[in-house]
């Protein structure tokens, strides 16, 4: 029988919510959104002020970059290295 391939552990970012929040104490503004990405049984929270449209537009590409970096072997939760 061939070998089988290694099967890849990768795992899946995706917007899981975006919901209006009172804006932190000491951030000025009143536009804030906490947005949530979901990761199996895992969550990555953050907050960001603008318009629901750029807070949306955000939370996506940090999901989709999140599963760029896992797709390419890389810890989603490592800090990238900055090249010099």
């Amino acid at each position: 029988m061939p070998d089988q391939p290694a099967k890849l552990d990768v795992r899946h970012f995706w917007v899981a919510n975006i919901e209006k929040t009172p804006t932190p104490e000491g951030m000025s503004g009143d536009n804030w959104y906490k947005y949530q990405i979901g990761e199996g049984e895992s969550a990555i929270n953050g907050m960001r002020s603008g318009s629901l449209k750029s807070v949306t537009e955000y939370a996506e590409e940090f999901a989709a970059n999140l599963n760029e970096r896992t797709l390419l072997g890389y810890s989603a939760y490592a800090a990238r290295r900055l090249q010099k």
